[in-house]
C-alpha cells in the first residue's frame, strides 16, 4: 500500500518526502525489513525509539517515531503525535480494515471476561456460525490455535488475526478487551459489533500496570464511550453498570439475576453429582422460560451464561438451541472440574486476586464439602497487596491451604509464601514451594467429601521462573498423581 494511502485516517506531523509501497507495519525491529514501516512505541520496559537503528540495519528505511532519532539520510521519518494509534490505524489499514467484514463483539470487566467469551465462541460454532476467539486463552477459529503474549494482543497483531479470520470465513469474532488494552490503544481501529460488560473490582492497580483504580475504571470505560456500537450488553446486577456504560442508553441491554432484567435467570440452585459441580436456573427472555442446566459452578456463570446469551440471539440463535449448547460447554481453567475417579473434587481456576479467589471459595463454600483445601500462591514480580488480599480471601473460607508457587519469576518462592503465611491467621497452611509436590500432596490427603480448588493458574501449560517458562499442566500433573493412586 502506497505510504500516502496508508496514512489516510492518521496523519504524521511532517510531510512525506518519498512516496513508497509498505506491506508490512510492525513495532518489532527484529521483523522489519525493506518493504515495513517500523513504528517506534515507547512502553513499560523497553523503547522502541532505541531500535529504530537495529530496523534500519534489517533494511527498513521508513519509520514512525514520536521524538526525533538518528538514523542515516535514507531514512525517511515520519513523526507521529501517537505511535501507538498510529500503529494501530495503520496496521487495520494495511490489512483492509479486518472489522469491517466480521462481527467483533467486545467484552470487558475485571472477571468474567474469558468465561462469557469461550460461551459465546462454543455456542456459535455450536450452531454452526464460525466464530472466532482471541483473548487469555490464545487465538482460536476453526483448526487454528495460537498462544498470545497478553489478553489482548497488540494492535498490528490484532489487525492480522482479524484479517486471518475473514479468509478462513469467520462470520464473528470475540474478543476479551483487557484495561491495558484499552489504555494503550491496543484496540484502536476495530469496529465493534457488540459490547459487553461484566463486572467492576479493584485489581491490576501499582507497579507497571494502572497508578489508581479510578485510572483502571476510566480505561475500562473508554470501550463504551470511545467505540460506537449496535448493542450494549450490561450486567444490571453490577454497581458500576450505568456509570460504565453511560450514553449508550439508545442500544443498552441489562441482564440480571432476578430484577428486572431483559434477560434474566431466576430459581437458580445448584447442582452436585458425584465430583461434578454446576448450577441449573430458569432462563427468561420476555415471555419465554426454559429450564438451564450449566456444568459450571456458581451465580457468577450465570451473569456470565447471560450476558452470552444475548448476543448469540442477536447473532440468530434461538434460545432453545442457546441452553442445548450451554449443557456441553467446557472451559479451560475457569472453574474447571477434573475428574479424577477420586471421591473429592478438584477445581482448577484462573483466580489469582483477592476478589476472585473470594467469589470462587465462597461458591464452593455452598457446596457443602466435608472440607475445602485451596493450594495457591502469588506470581512474582507484581504488587505486593495482592498477596494480603489472596490470605484474606483464603482464610476465610478454608479449613486448609496449601501455600506453593505461581510463576514466582526472579522472586523466592518460599520468600512469597512466608509473605502470604503472615496475613493467614489461624488457618492452617502447609508451605510446599514446588507447586507439582503440593498438588502430590493434595491429591495424597483426598477424601470423599472434600473440595480442593486448584487456583491461579487456571489455563496456564507453564512456570514462570528466573525469566523462563517452564512446561507446566496443572491438569495432567493432577491426573497423572490420581493414576498413581489407582484411581483413573
Amino acid at each position: 500500500m502506497l505510504l500516502s494511502n496508508l496514512t489516510g485516517n492518521y496523519r504524521p506531523k511532517n510531510q512525506i518526502k518519498a512516496e513508497v509501497n509498505i506491506k508490512k507495519v510492525t513495532s518489532d525491529s527484529r521483523a522489519a525489513d525493506e518493504n515495513s514501516l517500523f513504528v517506534c512505541i515507547s512502553g513499560a520496559k523497553f523503547d522502541g525509539h532505541d531500535f529504530a537503528r537495529s530496523a534500519y540495519e534489517n533494511g527498513c528505511r521508513n519509520f514512525a517515531v514520536e521524538r526525533e532519532i538518528e538514523l542515516p539520510d535514507d531514512a525517511q521519518v515520519l513523526i507521529f503525535d501517537d505511535t501507538r494509534i498510529a500503529l494501530a490505524e495503520l496496521s487495520h489499514a494495511i490489512y483492509g480494515y479486518p472489522s469491517q467484514r466480521i462481527k467483533v463483539i467486545g467484552i470487558t470487566g475485571t472477571k468474567g471476561k474469558t468465561t462469557t467469551a469461550q460461551l459465546i465462541y462454543h455456542t456459535l460454532n455450536d450452531n454452526h456460525i464460525k466464530t472466532g476467539y482471541i483473548g487469555t486463552n490464545g487465538v482460536l477459529y476453526g483448526s487454528v490455535s495460537q498462544k498470545t503474549a497478553n489478553t489482548t494482543p497488540e494492535s498490528s497483531e490484532l489487525a492480522r488475526i482479524l484479517s486471518d479470520m475473514v479468509k478462513d470465513g469467520v462470520k464473528y469474532a470475540v474478543l476479551e478487551v483487557s484495561s491495558q488494552a484499552l489504555y494503550l490503544n491496543r484496540v484502536r481501529g476495530i469496529e465493534f459489533d457488540s459490547l459487553i460488560y461484566t463486572n467492576l473490582y479493584p485489581d491490576h492497580i501499582g507497579g507497571a500496570e494502572h497508578p489508581t483504580f479510578d485510572h483502571y475504571r476510566d480505561s475500562k470505560r473508554k470501550l463504551f464511550s470511545d467505540y460506537p456500537t449496535t448493542l450494549v450488553v450490561t450486567n444490571g446486577d453490577d454497581p458500576y453498570s450505568d456509570f460504565m456504560t453511560e450514553g449508550t442508553e439508545g442500544h443498552r441491554v441489562e441482564y440480571t439475576v432476578g430484577g428486572n432484567g431483559w434477560i434474566r435467570a431466576e430459581n437458580p440452585s445448584l447442582l452436585r453429582d458425584g465430583s461434578d459441580l454446576g448450577v441449573e436456573f430458569d432462563l427468561c427472555v420476555c415471555d419465554k422460560r426454559l429450564k438451564v442446566k450449566l456444568p459450571m459452578p456458581g451465580v457468577f456463570n450465570i451473569h456470565n451464561a447471560l450476558a452470552a446469551t444475548t448476543v448469540c440471539i442477536k447473532a440468530g440463535v434461538r434460545i432453545e438451541k442457546i441452553a442445548r449448547s450451554f449443557e456441553s460447554v467446557k472451559l479451560d481453567g475457569r472453574f474447571q472440574v477434573v475428574r479424577t475417579g477420586l471421591d473429592a473434587t478438584f477445581v482448577i481456576d484462573y483466580a489469582h486476586n483477592g476478589a476472585s479467589l473470594e467469589s470462587v471459595l465462597s461458591v464452593l463454600r455452598e457446596y457443602e464439602p466435608k472440607r475445602l483445601v485451596c493450594l495457591f500462591g502469588s506470581v512474582g514480580g507484581r504488587t505486593k497487596t495482592r498477596r494480603a488480599e489472596l490470605a484474606a480471601a483464603a482464610s476465610k473460607y478454608c479449613d486448609l491451604c496449601i501455600l506453593t508457587s505461581d510463576n514466582p519469576d526472579f522472586e523466592d518462592p518460599n520468600e512469597i509464601i512466608e509473605e502470604i503465611a503472615s496475613h493467614m491467621g489461624d488457618c492452617p497452611c502447609l508451605k510446599i514451594a514446588d507447586r507439582r509436590e503440593a498438588i502430590e500432596k493434595a491429591v495424597s490427603m483426598a477424601q470423599k467429601g472434600d473440595i480442593f480448588l486448584l487456583a491461579g493458574k487456571g489455563h496456564e501449560d507453564y512456570q514462570l521462573i528466573n525469566g523462563e517458562k517452564i512446561p507446566f499442566s496443572e491438569r495432567e500433573i493432577l491426573l497423572d498423581c490420581a493414576n498413581r493412586l489407582g484411581a483413573v
